[in-house]
């Protein structure tokens, strides 16, 4: 399978994403772009989208490229840095990056973007490689 075909495969089995409505805008081996617009109910209480939507966009991106490969992995630390407020009518751009890939590890960037392309948060996401295929799951 393509790294496309295994982040769309897990994309048919995620649930959360999809209520979120991402979508794969490209996929290569172990990097991705996603795309989600904002909804009603994202918004929180000071009518900007709730840090939670966010960071879970950027978790979303992290899981696409870390896995991508059919090298099955999970978060073990993750930071977010929120650089600007999002509002309804946003449409977010989360880009994963890998920055570091050991045996038993990866370190990605991701951005995440709106529209403007204006940077909304910078997130940093370690995984663990646990040694099982995506697939398999």
């Amino acid at each position: 399978m393509t790294p496309h075909e295994i982040a769309q495969y897990m994309l048919n089995q995620d649930e959360f994403s999809k209520w979120m409505g991402i979508q794969l805008i490209e996929i290569r081996e172990k990097y991705c772009l996603i795309e989600m617009p904002v909804k009603p109910e994202m918004i929180n209480g000071l009518k900007t989208v709730h840090g939670g939507i966010t960071f879970s966009l950027a978790d979303s991106a992290l899981a696409f490229s870390s896995n991508n490969t059919n090298e099955a992995s999970v978060a073990l630390n993750c930071i977010i840095n929120f650089t600007k407020a999002v509002k309804m009518g946003d449409i977010l751009t989360a880009e994963s990056v890998l920055v570091s890939d050991t045996r038993k590890t990866g370190v990605y960037d991701i951005s995440i973007t709106n529209q403007h392309k204006i940077l909304v948060a910078a997130f940093r996401g370690t995984v663990y490689k646990i040694e099982k295929k995506v697939t398999d799951l």
